[in-house]
Protein backbone atom coordinates (compact mmCIF):
# COMPACT_ATOMS: atom_id res chain seq x y z
CA UNK A 1 0.00 0.00 0.00
CA UNK A 2 1.28 3.46 -0.53
CA UNK A 3 1.03 5.95 2.37
CA UNK A 4 -2.39 7.36 1.21
CA UNK A 5 -3.81 3.85 1.54
CA UNK A 6 -3.92 3.46 -2.36
CA UNK A 7 -2.85 -0.18 -3.60
CA UNK A 8 0.67 0.25 -5.45
CA UNK A 9 0.02 -1.18 -9.36
CA UNK A 10 2.37 -4.61 -9.67
CA UNK A 11 0.86 -4.91 -13.15
CA UNK A 12 3.28 -6.07 -16.00
CA UNK A 13 6.70 -5.54 -14.50
CA UNK A 14 9.98 -5.58 -16.55
CA UNK A 15 12.23 -2.96 -18.24
CA UNK A 16 11.19 0.86 -18.67
CA UNK A 17 14.57 1.99 -20.03
CA UNK A 18 17.96 0.74 -20.27
CA UNK A 19 21.66 2.40 -20.84
CA UNK A 20 25.33 1.12 -21.82
CA UNK A 21 28.64 1.90 -21.55
CA UNK A 22 31.54 1.07 -23.45
CA UNK A 23 35.20 2.35 -23.69
CA UNK A 24 36.30 4.47 -26.05
CA UNK A 25 38.86 2.50 -27.69
CA UNK A 26 38.57 -0.65 -29.71
CA UNK A 27 40.83 -2.84 -31.52
CA UNK A 28 40.20 -4.48 -34.93
CA UNK A 29 40.29 -8.29 -34.78
CA UNK A 30 41.72 -8.75 -38.23
CA UNK A 31 44.69 -6.07 -37.32
CA UNK A 32 45.58 -8.36 -33.69
CA UNK A 33 45.38 -11.71 -36.28
CA UNK A 34 48.42 -10.36 -37.99
CA UNK A 35 49.90 -9.42 -34.57
CA UNK A 36 49.27 -12.64 -32.84
CA UNK A 37 50.82 -14.38 -36.05
CA UNK A 38 47.74 -16.52 -36.61
CA UNK A 39 45.99 -17.62 -39.74
CA UNK A 40 43.98 -14.79 -41.06
CA UNK A 41 40.04 -15.80 -40.09
CA UNK A 42 40.73 -17.11 -36.88
CA UNK A 43 38.94 -14.55 -34.76
CA UNK A 44 36.79 -12.71 -37.29
CA UNK A 45 35.07 -15.53 -39.08
CA UNK A 46 36.37 -18.19 -35.80
CA UNK A 47 35.22 -16.49 -33.36
CA UNK A 48 33.09 -14.00 -35.36
CA UNK A 49 34.25 -10.86 -34.14
CA UNK A 50 35.02 -7.62 -35.78
CA UNK A 51 36.41 -5.09 -32.94
CA UNK A 52 37.33 -5.30 -29.17
CA UNK A 53 36.65 -2.73 -26.43
CA UNK A 54 39.44 -2.25 -24.51
CA UNK A 55 40.68 0.09 -21.80
CA UNK A 56 43.60 1.05 -19.26
CA UNK A 57 43.99 1.69 -15.95
CA UNK A 58 41.88 4.63 -16.17
CA UNK A 59 39.16 2.86 -15.71
CA UNK A 60 37.67 -0.36 -13.49
CA UNK A 61 34.17 -2.07 -12.89
CA UNK A 62 33.51 1.03 -10.35
CA UNK A 63 34.16 3.33 -12.90
CA UNK A 64 32.32 1.65 -15.37
CA UNK A 65 28.83 1.57 -13.00
CA UNK A 66 29.13 4.85 -11.96
CA UNK A 67 29.34 6.08 -15.82
CA UNK A 68 26.05 3.48 -17.21
CA UNK A 69 24.07 4.41 -14.06
CA UNK A 70 24.87 8.50 -13.95
CA UNK A 71 24.70 9.09 -17.33
CA UNK A 72 21.02 7.11 -17.63
CA UNK A 73 19.39 9.05 -14.45
CA UNK A 74 20.59 11.97 -16.78
CA UNK A 75 19.37 10.78 -20.00
CA UNK A 76 16.30 9.64 -18.78
CA UNK A 77 15.37 12.07 -15.82
CA UNK A 78 15.19 9.92 -12.96
CA UNK A 79 15.58 11.35 -9.68
CA UNK A 80 17.67 9.34 -7.53
CA UNK A 81 15.53 9.32 -4.56
CA UNK A 82 12.92 7.27 -6.82
CA UNK A 83 15.25 4.91 -6.04
CA UNK A 84 14.55 1.97 -3.76
CA UNK A 85 16.98 -0.97 -5.08
CA UNK A 86 20.10 -1.41 -6.96
CA UNK A 87 21.59 -4.23 -7.49
CA UNK A 88 24.69 -5.11 -9.48
CA UNK A 89 25.55 -8.13 -11.19
CA UNK A 90 29.64 -8.55 -12.00
CA UNK A 91 32.15 -11.09 -12.05
CA UNK A 92 34.66 -8.28 -11.47
CA UNK A 93 36.05 -7.16 -8.44
CA UNK A 94 38.51 -5.19 -6.51
CA UNK A 95 37.63 -6.19 -3.36
CA UNK A 96 36.67 -9.41 -1.76
CA UNK A 97 33.76 -7.47 1.13
CA UNK A 98 32.81 -4.07 -0.11
CA UNK A 99 30.16 -4.68 -2.76
CA UNK A 100 30.67 -2.37 -6.08
CA UNK A 101 27.10 -1.12 -5.07
CA UNK A 102 28.21 0.56 -1.90
CA UNK A 103 30.63 2.73 -4.43
CA UNK A 104 27.32 3.66 -6.68
CA UNK A 105 25.95 4.67 -3.29
CA UNK A 106 27.95 8.00 -3.74
CA UNK A 107 25.51 9.01 -6.87
CA UNK A 108 22.76 9.15 -3.85
CA UNK A 109 24.55 11.92 -1.56
CA UNK A 110 23.18 14.70 -2.72
CA UNK A 111 19.76 13.03 -2.81
CA UNK A 112 19.99 12.06 0.61
CA UNK A 113 18.38 8.86 -0.43
CA UNK A 114 20.42 5.83 1.61
CA UNK A 115 17.11 3.60 1.87
CA UNK A 116 18.25 1.70 -1.16
CA UNK A 117 18.55 -2.15 -1.16
CA UNK A 118 20.33 -4.87 -3.39
CA UNK A 119 24.38 -5.45 -2.93
CA UNK A 120 26.15 -7.27 -6.09
CA UNK A 121 24.99 -10.65 -7.55
CA UNK A 122 28.08 -13.30 -8.77
CA UNK A 123 28.16 -16.10 -10.87
CA UNK A 124 30.33 -15.35 -13.99
CA UNK A 125 28.31 -14.17 -16.84
CA UNK A 126 24.76 -15.27 -15.20
CA UNK A 127 24.72 -12.00 -12.18
CA UNK A 128 23.09 -9.30 -14.01
CA UNK A 129 20.30 -11.95 -14.84
CA UNK A 130 20.14 -13.05 -11.42
CA UNK A 131 19.84 -9.13 -10.55
CA UNK A 132 17.09 -8.69 -13.21
CA UNK A 133 15.19 -11.39 -11.33
CA UNK A 134 15.29 -10.17 -8.30
CA UNK A 135 14.56 -6.75 -8.98
CA UNK A 136 11.19 -7.64 -11.22
CA UNK A 137 10.57 -9.85 -8.01
CA UNK A 138 10.94 -7.47 -5.79
CA UNK A 139 8.27 -5.19 -7.59
CA UNK A 140 5.99 -7.59 -7.20
CA UNK A 141 6.11 -8.32 -3.82
CA UNK A 142 4.70 -7.20 -0.36
CA UNK A 143 8.11 -5.62 0.00
CA UNK A 144 8.19 -2.95 -2.38
CA UNK A 145 7.40 0.56 -1.34
CA UNK A 146 6.72 2.07 -5.16
CA UNK A 147 9.81 2.97 -6.03
CA UNK A 148 12.14 1.82 -9.28
CA UNK A 149 14.73 -0.59 -9.01
CA UNK A 150 17.96 -0.08 -11.04
CA UNK A 151 20.19 -3.28 -12.46
CA UNK A 152 23.55 -3.04 -13.17
CA UNK A 153 25.48 -5.73 -15.12
CA UNK A 154 28.91 -5.03 -16.05
CA UNK A 155 32.61 -6.64 -16.13
CA UNK A 156 35.60 -6.00 -17.79
CA UNK A 157 37.00 -9.42 -19.91
CA UNK A 158 40.48 -9.93 -20.07
CA UNK A 159 42.76 -13.05 -20.09
CA UNK A 160 46.24 -13.76 -20.68
CA UNK A 161 48.33 -14.38 -23.60
CA UNK A 162 46.87 -16.71 -25.82
CA UNK A 163 44.10 -18.23 -27.84
CA UNK A 164 41.50 -16.86 -25.18
CA UNK A 165 42.42 -12.91 -25.32
CA UNK A 166 40.75 -12.10 -28.41
CA UNK A 167 37.46 -13.41 -26.42
CA UNK A 168 37.73 -10.23 -24.12
CA UNK A 169 35.76 -6.69 -24.42
CA UNK A 170 34.20 -4.37 -21.76
CA UNK A 171 31.31 -2.82 -20.89
CA UNK A 172 28.46 -2.13 -18.55
CA UNK A 173 23.98 -2.12 -19.32
CA UNK A 174 21.71 -0.67 -16.81
CA UNK A 175 17.96 -1.28 -16.50
CA UNK A 176 15.37 0.73 -14.97
CA UNK A 177 12.57 -1.77 -13.58
CA UNK A 178 8.89 -1.11 -12.27
CA UNK A 179 5.62 -1.77 -13.62
CA UNK A 180 3.87 -0.51 -17.00
CA UNK A 181 6.82 -1.40 -18.50
CA UNK A 182 7.70 -1.63 -22.26
CA UNK A 183 9.26 -4.75 -21.99
CA UNK A 184 7.46 -6.78 -19.27
CA UNK A 185 9.24 -9.93 -17.84
CA UNK A 186 6.32 -12.45 -19.16
CA UNK A 187 5.34 -14.92 -15.80
CA UNK A 188 5.42 -18.63 -16.63
CA UNK A 189 8.32 -18.16 -19.45
CA UNK A 190 11.34 -19.19 -17.36
CA UNK A 191 13.87 -21.80 -17.43
CA UNK A 192 16.92 -22.45 -15.22
CA UNK A 193 19.38 -25.20 -15.84
CA UNK A 194 22.46 -25.19 -12.32
CA UNK A 195 25.81 -27.24 -12.63
CA UNK A 196 28.64 -27.51 -10.72
CA UNK A 197 31.41 -27.04 -13.12
CA UNK A 198 34.80 -25.98 -13.69
CA UNK A 199 34.78 -24.17 -17.40
CA UNK A 200 35.43 -20.76 -16.39
CA UNK A 201 36.46 -19.48 -13.04
CA UNK A 202 38.49 -16.98 -11.44
CA UNK A 203 40.20 -18.86 -7.93
CA UNK A 204 43.73 -16.41 -8.27
CA UNK A 205 42.15 -13.15 -6.61
CA UNK A 206 45.84 -11.41 -7.07
CA UNK A 207 45.12 -11.78 -11.07
CA UNK A 208 42.30 -10.65 -13.41
CA UNK A 209 42.56 -13.63 -15.62
CA UNK A 210 40.09 -16.43 -15.47
CA UNK A 211 41.41 -20.28 -15.60
CA UNK A 212 39.51 -21.66 -18.93
CA UNK A 213 38.79 -25.25 -19.88
CA UNK A 214 37.90 -24.32 -23.22
CA UNK A 215 36.49 -27.46 -24.88
CA UNK A 216 34.39 -28.02 -21.22
CA UNK A 217 33.32 -24.30 -21.78
CA UNK A 218 31.93 -24.72 -25.36
CA UNK A 219 30.60 -28.23 -24.54
CA UNK A 220 28.93 -26.68 -21.26
CA UNK A 221 27.00 -23.78 -23.12
CA UNK A 222 25.34 -25.48 -26.21
CA UNK A 223 24.19 -28.51 -23.23
CA UNK A 224 22.61 -25.13 -21.16
CA UNK A 225 20.97 -24.07 -24.22
CA UNK A 226 19.83 -27.09 -24.83
CA UNK A 227 18.21 -27.84 -21.42
CA UNK A 228 17.11 -24.26 -20.83
CA UNK A 229 15.13 -24.19 -24.57
CA UNK A 230 13.64 -27.91 -23.56
CA UNK A 231 12.02 -26.56 -20.98
CA UNK A 232 11.63 -23.65 -22.12
CA UNK A 233 9.54 -24.60 -25.55
CA UNK A 234 7.15 -27.11 -22.48
CA UNK A 235 6.42 -23.74 -20.66
CA UNK A 236 5.21 -21.78 -24.26
CA UNK A 237 3.12 -24.59 -25.06
CA UNK A 238 1.73 -24.30 -21.97
CA UNK A 239 0.99 -20.80 -21.94
CA UNK A 240 0.67 -20.41 -25.50
CA UNK A 241 -2.27 -23.51 -26.13
CA UNK A 242 0.04 -24.71 -28.66
CA UNK A 243 1.24 -28.57 -29.73
CA UNK A 244 4.28 -28.34 -30.74
CA UNK A 245 6.78 -25.35 -30.31
CA UNK A 246 9.61 -24.76 -32.14
CA UNK A 247 11.98 -21.83 -33.34
CA UNK A 248 9.42 -20.80 -35.43
CA UNK A 249 6.53 -19.66 -33.50
CA UNK A 250 8.12 -20.38 -29.48
CA UNK A 251 9.53 -16.28 -29.84
CA UNK A 252 9.77 -13.39 -32.26
CA UNK A 253 13.00 -12.93 -31.44
CA UNK A 254 16.16 -14.72 -29.62
CA UNK A 255 18.84 -13.07 -27.44
CA UNK A 256 21.52 -14.70 -26.17
CA UNK A 257 24.83 -14.24 -23.72
CA UNK A 258 27.49 -13.99 -26.68
CA UNK A 259 31.05 -14.75 -25.24
CA UNK A 260 31.96 -14.32 -28.63
CA UNK A 261 28.91 -14.25 -32.16
CA UNK A 262 29.86 -17.92 -33.30
CA UNK A 263 28.81 -19.40 -29.97
CA UNK A 264 25.47 -17.55 -30.86
CA UNK A 265 25.38 -19.59 -33.97
CA UNK A 266 26.07 -22.50 -32.13
CA UNK A 267 23.68 -22.16 -29.99
CA UNK A 268 20.91 -21.48 -32.17
CA UNK A 269 21.68 -24.33 -34.24
CA UNK A 270 21.16 -26.63 -31.03
CA UNK A 271 17.79 -24.93 -30.80
CA UNK A 272 17.23 -26.00 -34.00
CA UNK A 273 18.43 -29.91 -33.08
CA UNK A 274 16.20 -29.88 -30.27
CA UNK A 275 13.18 -29.27 -32.08
CA UNK A 276 14.54 -32.29 -34.66
CA UNK A 277 14.80 -34.62 -31.15
CA UNK A 278 11.12 -33.60 -30.98
CA UNK A 279 9.92 -33.41 -34.50
CA UNK A 280 12.35 -35.68 -36.27
CA UNK A 281 9.62 -36.82 -39.24
CA UNK A 282 9.21 -33.14 -39.71
CA UNK A 283 9.59 -31.85 -43.38
CA UNK A 284 11.92 -29.21 -42.55
CA UNK A 285 14.53 -31.45 -41.08
CA UNK A 286 14.93 -34.26 -44.07
CA UNK A 287 18.57 -33.50 -44.52
CA UNK A 288 18.95 -34.58 -40.77
CA UNK A 289 17.78 -38.09 -40.98
CA UNK A 290 21.19 -39.29 -40.47
CA UNK A 291 21.17 -38.18 -36.69
CA UNK A 292 17.99 -39.35 -35.87
CA UNK A 293 19.29 -42.61 -33.43
CA UNK A 294 22.33 -40.61 -32.26
CA UNK A 295 23.11 -40.55 -28.70
CA UNK A 296 22.35 -37.31 -26.94
CA UNK A 297 25.95 -36.96 -25.68
CA UNK A 298 27.70 -37.86 -29.29
CA UNK A 299 25.60 -35.05 -30.43
CA UNK A 300 27.29 -31.97 -28.31
CA UNK A 301 30.69 -32.91 -30.29
CA UNK A 302 30.03 -34.11 -33.73
CA UNK A 303 30.85 -31.58 -35.84
CA UNK A 304 28.71 -32.53 -39.02
CA UNK A 305 25.77 -32.03 -37.40
CA UNK A 306 26.46 -28.83 -35.90
CA UNK A 307 27.06 -27.77 -39.62
CA UNK A 308 23.95 -29.23 -40.50
CA UNK A 309 21.78 -27.56 -38.01
CA UNK A 310 23.82 -23.94 -38.32
CA UNK A 311 22.50 -24.90 -41.82
CA UNK A 312 18.98 -25.43 -41.11
CA UNK A 313 18.62 -22.35 -38.91
CA UNK A 314 20.29 -19.97 -41.33
CA UNK A 315 17.12 -18.12 -42.16
CA UNK A 316 16.18 -17.92 -38.10
CA UNK A 317 19.49 -16.61 -37.52
CA UNK A 318 19.12 -13.71 -40.25
CA UNK A 319 15.63 -13.00 -38.89
CA UNK A 320 15.45 -13.29 -35.36
CA UNK A 321 19.15 -12.86 -33.98
CA UNK A 322 21.37 -11.07 -36.17
CA UNK A 323 19.70 -8.10 -35.47
CA UNK A 324 20.78 -8.06 -31.94
CA UNK A 325 24.19 -9.42 -31.92
CA UNK A 326 25.54 -5.74 -33.82
CA UNK A 327 27.27 -4.71 -30.12
CA UNK A 328 28.71 -8.16 -29.71
CA UNK A 329 29.99 -8.36 -32.21
CA UNK A 330 32.47 -4.90 -31.66
CA UNK A 331 33.00 -4.79 -28.25
CA UNK A 332 33.41 -8.88 -27.63
CA UNK A 333 32.42 -10.54 -24.05
CA UNK A 334 31.60 -8.03 -21.49
CA UNK A 335 30.44 -11.18 -19.02
CA UNK A 336 27.14 -10.27 -17.29
CA UNK A 337 26.61 -7.50 -19.66
CA UNK A 338 27.45 -9.51 -22.96
CA UNK A 339 23.01 -10.85 -23.11
CA UNK A 340 22.00 -7.07 -22.06
CA UNK A 341 24.24 -5.49 -24.97
CA UNK A 342 22.22 -7.77 -27.14
CA UNK A 343 19.16 -6.75 -26.34
CA UNK A 344 19.85 -2.93 -26.79
CA UNK A 345 21.45 -3.49 -29.88
CA UNK A 346 18.16 -5.56 -30.77
CA UNK A 347 16.01 -2.28 -29.50
CA UNK A 348 18.32 -0.07 -31.23
CA UNK A 349 18.71 -2.09 -34.76
CA UNK A 350 14.81 -2.97 -35.07
CA UNK A 351 11.66 -0.39 -35.39
CA UNK A 352 9.52 0.38 -33.07
CA UNK A 353 6.77 -0.94 -34.46
CA UNK A 354 8.34 -4.05 -35.75
CA UNK A 355 8.85 -4.76 -31.94
CA UNK A 356 5.21 -4.22 -30.93
CA UNK A 357 3.70 -6.63 -29.06
CA UNK A 358 6.48 -9.20 -30.33
CA UNK A 359 8.07 -12.48 -27.59
CA UNK A 360 12.22 -11.98 -27.27
CA UNK A 361 12.92 -15.41 -25.78
CA UNK A 362 16.82 -14.55 -23.77
CA UNK A 363 19.29 -16.79 -23.14
CA UNK A 364 21.41 -16.15 -19.95
CA UNK A 365 24.59 -18.03 -19.71
CA UNK A 366 27.57 -18.36 -16.90
CA UNK A 367 30.19 -20.47 -16.61
CA UNK A 368 30.27 -22.44 -13.20
CA UNK A 369 27.57 -23.01 -14.38
CA UNK A 370 24.17 -21.12 -14.01
CA UNK A 371 21.72 -20.58 -17.22
CA UNK A 372 18.53 -19.01 -17.82
CA UNK A 373 15.60 -18.85 -20.61
CA UNK A 374 13.01 -16.43 -19.83
CA UNK A 375 10.62 -14.30 -21.81
CA UNK A 376 10.16 -10.23 -22.54
CA UNK A 377 6.66 -9.33 -24.31
CA UNK A 378 7.22 -5.75 -25.59
CA UNK A 379 4.23 -4.18 -24.67
CA UNK A 380 4.74 -0.57 -24.96
CA UNK A 381 6.88 1.36 -27.15
CA UNK A 382 10.57 1.23 -27.81
CA UNK A 383 11.26 4.28 -29.68
CA UNK A 384 12.49 6.51 -26.21
CA UNK A 385 15.02 3.60 -25.34
CA UNK A 386 16.36 3.31 -29.12
CA UNK A 387 16.65 6.84 -29.40
CA UNK A 388 18.60 6.88 -25.79
CA UNK A 389 20.65 3.71 -26.74
CA UNK A 390 21.96 4.51 -30.48
CA UNK A 391 24.16 2.01 -30.37
CA UNK A 392 25.28 1.69 -34.04
CA UNK A 393 26.01 5.49 -34.21
CA UNK A 394 28.02 5.89 -30.39
CA UNK A 395 30.10 2.54 -31.69
CA UNK A 396 30.91 4.51 -34.42
CA UNK A 397 32.29 7.30 -32.56
CA UNK A 398 35.01 5.36 -31.20
CA UNK A 399 38.96 5.43 -32.13
CA UNK A 400 40.97 2.62 -33.08
CA UNK A 401 44.13 1.40 -31.19
CA UNK A 402 46.76 -0.38 -32.78
CA UNK A 403 47.57 -4.40 -31.70
CA UNK A 404 50.47 -3.31 -30.35
CA UNK A 405 49.17 -0.59 -28.30
CA UNK A 406 46.56 -2.98 -27.12
CA UNK A 407 49.55 -5.70 -26.11
CA UNK A 408 50.57 -2.37 -24.24
CA UNK A 409 47.46 -1.40 -22.45
CA UNK A 410 47.01 -5.22 -21.14
CA UNK A 411 51.04 -5.29 -19.63
CA UNK A 412 49.84 -1.93 -17.93
CA UNK A 413 46.78 -3.57 -16.56
CA UNK A 414 48.61 -6.83 -15.40
CA UNK A 415 51.36 -5.37 -13.59
CA UNK A 416 49.41 -2.33 -11.59
CA UNK A 417 46.63 -5.20 -11.05
CA UNK A 418 45.58 -4.51 -7.17
CA UNK A 419 48.67 -1.92 -6.57
CA UNK A 420 48.33 0.60 -3.71
CA UNK A 421 49.43 4.00 -3.66
CA UNK A 422 48.91 4.29 -7.47
CA UNK A 423 48.83 6.75 -9.35
CA UNK A 424 47.12 5.62 -13.03
CA UNK A 425 48.83 7.02 -16.09
CA UNK A 426 46.24 6.59 -18.57
CA UNK A 427 44.81 10.11 -20.99
CA UNK A 428 41.91 11.20 -20.53
CA UNK A 429 41.49 12.31 -24.14
CA UNK A 430 41.25 8.59 -24.11
CA UNK A 431 37.58 8.38 -22.31
CA UNK A 432 34.34 9.44 -23.74
CA UNK A 433 32.67 12.50 -22.50
CA UNK A 434 30.91 12.17 -18.77
CA UNK A 435 32.55 9.03 -18.20
CA UNK A 436 33.91 8.50 -14.76
CA UNK A 437 37.61 7.26 -14.04
CA UNK A 438 40.27 5.84 -11.57
CA UNK A 439 41.89 9.50 -10.10
CA UNK A 440 44.01 7.26 -7.20
CA UNK A 441 44.65 4.44 -4.97
CA UNK A 442 45.79 5.29 -1.26
CA UNK A 443 48.06 3.24 1.03
CA UNK A 444 44.69 1.69 2.17
CA UNK A 445 43.75 0.65 -1.30
CA UNK A 446 40.93 2.99 -1.00
CA UNK A 447 40.32 4.31 -4.46
CA UNK A 448 38.90 8.16 -5.22
CA UNK A 449 36.85 8.44 -8.35
CA UNK A 450 36.43 11.30 -10.72
CA UNK A 451 34.41 12.17 -14.21
CA UNK A 452 35.32 13.84 -17.26
CA UNK A 453 33.15 16.71 -18.23
CA UNK A 454 29.93 16.01 -20.35
CA UNK A 455 31.33 18.90 -22.88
Amino acid sequence: MTANGAALNRENVGILGMEVYFPKRYVDQAELEQFDGVSAGKYTIGLGQSKMAVTDDREDIASFCLSVVQNFMEKYQVKYESVGRLEVGTETIVDKSKSTKSVLMQLFKESGNYAVEGIDTTNACYGGTSALFNAVQWCQSEFWDGRYALVVAADIAVYAKGNARPSGGAGAAVMLVGPDAPLVMEPGLRSTHIEHLYDFYKPDLSSEFPEVDGPLSVVSYVRFVDACYAKFLKLVEQKDGVTHASLDNAADFFVFHSPYTKQVTKGLARMSYIDFTRQPDAPQFEAAQAYKDLPYQDSLTLKDLERTFVGLSKSVMAKKVAPSLLAAREIGNSYCASVYFCLASLISEVPPEQLAGRRIAMFSYGSGSAASMFSLRVRGDTTKMAQNLLVRQRLESRAKISAEAFDQLMSLRESTHQLRDYQPTGDLANLFPGTYYLESIDSKFRREYKRTPLN
